[in-house]
């Protein structure tokens, strides 16, 4: 029967059959694949969100009679006019790319799930060094690509 507990021994066997490990080397080589995938898993999650920022950006359009540039570089004025974004009337090319967008998150997301839970059962082989490469990997990986979402978000270049 598999234990339930946390150990630090280096036999472990991750989500296959052939994903038997025995030894130190086997060991580091399933952490660095297990932190590249977990990096890979962040870098899905980054990658949906600016399609959902892009796909948003697609389908509004700036409200009626707005042209003012004075107003949109002034933080103050800006700040204190709250003013909602309002659908666009979507052309037949648009809607293709409103739908290839939509299309591509769903196949993003449906990768996203498919790699947690490999991540997931991953921990569950109550293996230290698994845990701590998964762990590690969410920790860099969000640390190196949130803030590139926010640039690309925002319009300044990266």
């Amino acid at each position: 029967m598999m234990a339930m507990t946390f150990d630090t021994s280096s036999s472990v066997t991750l989500l296959f059959d052939f994903w038997d490990v025995h030894g130190v080397a086997g060991m580091l080589l399933s952490v660095v694949v297990v932190f590249l995938l977990t990096l890979c898993y962040e870098v899905l999650k980054v990658s949906r969100i600016w399609l959902s920022h892009r796909f948003e950006k697609s389908t509004t359009a700036p409200p009626p009679g707005d042209s003012s540039p004075v107003l949109e570089s002034s933080p103050s004025e800006s700040s204190l006019t709250p003013i909602a974004p309002t659908r666009a009337s979507i052309s037949g090319s648009d809607r293709r790319h409103s739908v290839l967008l939509h299309g591509a998150q769903a196949g993003l997301h449906m990768l996203q799930v498919v790699l947690g839970y490999m991540l997931m059962l991953c921990v569950m082989s109550y293996n230290t060094w698994i845990f701590l490469a998964v762990i590690c990997g969410s920790v860099l990986g969000y640390f190196l690509l949130f803030p590139l979402l926010s640039c690309w978000t925002d319009g300044r270049p990266a």
